[in-house]
């Protein structure tokens, strides 16, 4: 079953990786036929024809973008390196170095408690997690600025993380759907995503053996999301 299961992720992973570079050329080609017309005729046509090729730009530049994304997602265990000692404080100031345009334009606060611990794991992938969580807490805010604060607890053999922020809060009911890829709960020109970041964060914390899940906030304002990481004794 194993053999099976390793067989069946490994034609998936290629099949993603094929699917995504066949689809790209076309597209590029779409891309650049859209841009044309839109440069030589903007404005010349009636306001019908400047709405389609507005709609039809919009929708090959989603598609590239979800192509990226899948083919990131593929790529996650082919880009992993063997575990290493980890400081979490570190990986995080790199995933906030890589958000900061988007922090400074949305005023958005983000802390984190000074004693964030040491883990054995893969800090570029650890990185992409914590920018996909912080980034999401920050896009969906509500009328204040975005507040997220991480912090971590030690729980028996794991370590604990949380990123908790202020934002418009996840339903109860939809907080285990949004780790399945494509998943979208808002509509793309309130929220734009391809509905794959959340997948591929679930996707690296369980290589590191551990696993994430969502809470709406005990005040009801905004969400937490929680991710484990196992603790070894040799790194405190």
């Amino acid at each position: 079953a194993n053999e099976e299961l390793t067989r069946s992720n490994a034609e998936l992973k290629q099949f993603a990786y094929v699917a995504s570079h066949d689809l790209q050329e076309p597209l590029r080609s779409i891309s650049g036929f859209s841009a044309l017309l839109a440069k030589r005729y903007q404005g010349k046509l009636d306001a019908d024809a400047d709405e389609y090729i507005h709609y039809m730009t919009e929708a090959v530049a989603r598609m590239q973008r979800m192509i990226t994304d899948l083919l990131d997602y593929s790529r996650i265990d082919a880009r992993a390196k063997p575990f290493e000692r980890c400081e979490m404080k570190a990986v995080a100031a790199s995933a906030l170095s890589n958000l900061r345009a988007t922090l400074e334009e949305l005023a958005a606060e983000v802390s984190l408690d000074d004693d964030l611990p040491q883990v054995q794991g893969d800090a570029p992938l650890l990185a992409q997690v914590l920018q996909n969580l912080i980034g999401n807490a920050v896009k969906f805010h509500g009328t204040a600025a975005p507040r997220v604060h991480l912090s971590a607890r030690r729980e028996a053999g794991t370590w604990c993380f949380r990123i908790r922020d202020n934002g418009i809060g996840i339903a109860a009911a939809d907080c285990e759907k949004i780790f399945q890829i494509f998943t979208r709960l808002h509509s793309r020109d309130r929220y734009p995503g391809t509905g794959i970041g959340l997948a591929a964060c679930k996707r690296i914390i369980e290589r590191h053996h551990g696993r994430i899940w969502a809470e709406p906030n005990p005040d009801g304002a905004g969400t937490s999301v929680y991710f484990t990481l196992p603790a070894q004794e040799a790194v405190i």
